[in-house]
């Protein structure tokens, strides 16, 4: 029992760092060989950590096999085009300049319904308000609408707005981020005087940040 309990934390090491290699992607933004290769490497991982009778290595080498095979693949899709085509796929267009595309809805297997289902998800209620929709390799629907079902935007109004930036987080849990200091030019000491406006020391606050605007944002952690 105890040597499962091992095999489990070893595996699972093995495969988080292999996904962290892989890439930040979010499950639904997955290619198609990513997601194949995820899934290989879930199983892969499965077999040994249960069957103690199985080497470990017999799933640890496989997994590594396979990030091998991902890195070999992104280097291609990244230098042709062509092989990224035959790899990825292609976008589809479902709605072009508002019509729907029913030969393209057949080819990829998708319904009326499903559509509306996307076009929901991406807050639009009316298919006719939808100038494009694009099927991309990822499974993803981008909706484009038409110009005038459009959300209005400073530059319509000839408004040009203020440069925000991003805000910078100074302190998380009562731990200074000094990098984030030094990128904004400031030291502990201009921190101290800061946030003792707020009642409290930097070591007692739950977040403090600072946005482009120099505005600072303190809240204090609960005690216990």
């Amino acid at each position: 029992m105890l040597i499962t309990f091992f095999r489990s934390i070893i595996l699972y090491i093995i495969v988080l760092i292999v996904m962290r290699l892989m890439g930040k992607r979010e499950i639904g933004q997955l290619e198609p060989f990513e997601l194949a290769i995820s899934v290989m490497i879930a199983d892969l991982a499965t077999i040994p950590m249960t069957a103690s009778g199985i080497p470990i290595s017999n799933g640890i080498v496989p997994i590594l096999g396979l990030l091998v095979m991902h890195l070999f693949i992104s280097i291609i899709n990244m230098k042709s085009i062509k092989a990224r085509m035959i790899i990825c796929g292609k976008p589809s267009i479902l709605i072009y300049r508002g019509k729907i595309q029913e030969k393209t809805l057949k080819k990829e297997r998708f319904t009326i319904n499903e559509l509306q289902e996307r076009l929901r998800g991406n807050n639009v209620s009316n298919i006719s308000d939808v100038e494009y929709a694009i099927l991309e390799t990822s499974g993803d629907v981008t909706i484009i609408l038409k110009p005038n079902k459009r959300n209005t935007i400073p530059e319509d109004f000839n408004i040009m707005p203020e440069y925000e930036g991003i805000p910078y987080d100074l302190v998380i849990d009562g731990k200074i981020m000094e990098k984030n200091l030094k990128l904004i030019g400031k030291n502990y000491n201009w921190l101290k005087k800061e946030v003792g406006k707020f009642g409290m020391k930097p070591e007692e606050a739950l977040v403090v940040t600072l946005d482009g605007k120099n505005q600072i944002f303190c809240q204090k952690k609960m005690k216990g």
